[in-house]
């Protein structure tokens, strides 16, 4: 039963630390993105003031972002009302079931 427990022990520090790589990994993919999408805003922005206005650029870009934060936004509390309550309905009712068909039985 030892030898089970300490490859269990094994097993499961292997798995930590390559979540720990994992999600270190993701934070820098993370913050290389928002220098990558700032940088790809302000683009956008020096595009637009080719043919407008420099002010006019930066608001229809700054537009733009409300929108798609909005959109974000409605599609996130949609998702997040979708996954609450977090009690595991369907076992629950399951389990219910189960103990009053028990009950009858015996």
């Amino acid at each position: 039963m030892s030898l089970q427990r300490e490859l269990a022990k094994l097993e499961m520090s292997r798995k930590a630390g390559a979540l720990g790589a994992g999600v270190g990994l993701g934070v820098a993919a993370a913050v290389v993105g928002v220098f990558a999408l700032a940088l790809g805003l302000g683009t956008a922005v020096v595009a637009l003031a080719i043919v407008l206005d420099l002010w006019l650029a930066f608001l229809i870009v700054f537009a733009a972002l409300l929108l798609l934060t909005a959109l974000l936004g409605l599609l996130a509390v949609r998702a997040l009302r979708k996954g609450t309550p977090l009690a595991p309905e369907q076992a629950l009712d399951e389990a219910r079931r189960t103990r009053m068909v028990l009950k009858h039985r015996g």
